[in-house]
């Protein structure tokens, strides 16, 4: 998994955006992650392992509140910036796997009953129940509104032993991460198909739930385990309604909020590592009688690297800072989210393209770190918010200052 010989950096941890207690989570996790040796050839089977080693960690109890069996008192975005900038550092698939526990549950976290919470929350801490949250679609993405999976009310049941409150789901989702692998899915439809984003509500979907087909896997340039969920006819009853009915979008974006720093902060690790990387290669490549580290060129682009990544983390820190203690309105706060994702993912493309170009034809060979970290960074720029996403989101408000 590793082809330098080190830990994840920790100086940044020195900023006051954090407190003891992250630098304490940090330190742990420095020490744990470079030791877990995962096969990851197999993305899903890399995936359950990943998801059991963090459970048996403990590190997944930091994805739901103390009260279902969490870490902390609520979910605290800075501890998901620590835990995911480390884990990225060492493994991104690791980091996915961290990830959409937190994302496929949070919508239960922030709206479950005290019944679903209870069914859900303390498994997806200890890693017995792997999570996803199922929102985009084949023709709305970013569109989210365009969704066209729609969750019906059938009253067409009573006396036959079924309850005229129940759901049913019809149509398609894609690019849903975990898919396949997943034990439940946190999915939004259309009770209203007219009600445009005010139109869509959320379920918890249980994977063995009949009329769910979730076997059409999406292969990806990073392997990672997507897949789309085909609903026919998927009949799920009144309590898997999660929050008010037509509250479904407003629930979605809340999560995403959550964790957008926290996307931030695995870009931030994997731009870290191949800097971390491309120092180490800088200092032993011989050529023309000194070390490529020697030349100014290289300590040029060395200095830009770091200082693209200094640029994304301190947007990143403070959105997840602001989020913690509730500075500024929700809006500002989304903003700083906005920003950090925007500017921390862009800039890691940066540097680990600037890594491989230092690593020259080493850097292109299948097996190399900063290979796979090439690939692994591109759907960061995509995923929870586009950049095109987060510069609208920035630029409105701009705007209306």
């Amino acid at each position: 998994m590793a082809s330098t010989d080190q830990r994840a950096p920790a100086g940044h941890l020195a900023l006051p955006f954090f407190d003891e207690a992250h630098r304490q989570l940090a330190d742990g996790l420095r020490d744990w992650t470079p030791a877990q040796a995962v096969d990851e050839a197999d993305d899903r089977a890399a995936c359950r392992d990943w998801v059991r080693r963090l459970g048996d960690g403990g590190w997944l109890r930091y994805c739901v509140a103390a009260e279902h069996g969490g870490a902390l008192p609520a979910l605290d975005s800075r501890a998901l910036v620590v835990l995911r900038e480390t884990l990225a550092f060492h493994s991104p698939l690791a980091d996915f796997a961290f990830a959409m526990q937190g994302l496929g549950s949070g919508a239960i976290s922030l709206a479950g009953t005290p019944a679903q919470q209870a069914a859900y929350l303390p498994a997806v801490a200890r890693g017995e129940k792997i999570a996803a949250f199922a929102l985009s679609e084949p023709d709305a993405g970013s569109d989210v509104a365009a969704m066209q999976t729609v969750a019906a009310r059938d009253h067409l049941t009573l006396g036959s032993g079924q309850n005229d409150s129940d759901f049913v789901l019809q149509g398609s989702k894609t690019w849903i991460s975990n898919g396949g692998l997943a034990d439940f899915y946190c999915v939004f439809a259309k009770t209203d198909p007219q009600g445009g984003s005010r139109g869509i509500s959320a379920f918890v979907v249980d994977a063995s739930t009949p009329g769910l087909d979730a076997s059409r896997a999406i292969h990806v340039m990073a392997p990672h385990p997507l897949a789309t969920l085909v609903f026919d006819g998927c009949r799920v009853p009144a309590g898997a309604l999660l929050g008010e009915v037509n509250g479904g979008f407003k629930l979605a974006m809340q999560t995403l909020d959550i964790f957008r720093a926290s996307v931030a902060a695995a870009a931030l690790g994997m731009a870290r590592r191949a800097l971390a990387e491309a120092v180490d290669w800088a200092r032993k490549r011989r050529m023309f009688g000194q070390t490529l580290a020697d030349f100014q060129l290289t300590q040029a682009r060395i200095g830009e690297m770091a200082a693209l990544i200094d640029a994304g983390a301190l947007l990143t820190y403070r959105a997840a800072w602001m989020r913690d203690l509730g500075a500024g309105s929700a809006r500002e706060r989304s903003v700083a989210a906005a920003a950090a994702k925007m500017t921390a993912t862009e800039n890691a493309q940066k540097v680990i393209d600037m890594a491989l170009q230092m690593h020259g034809g080493r850097g292109v060979e299948v097996g190399a770190k900063v290979e796979s970290l090439y690939r692994d960074i591109r759907s960061l720029r995509i995923y929870e918010g586009a950049t095109e996403v987060q510069q609208l989101i920035i630029g409105k408000a701009v705007l209306q200052e």
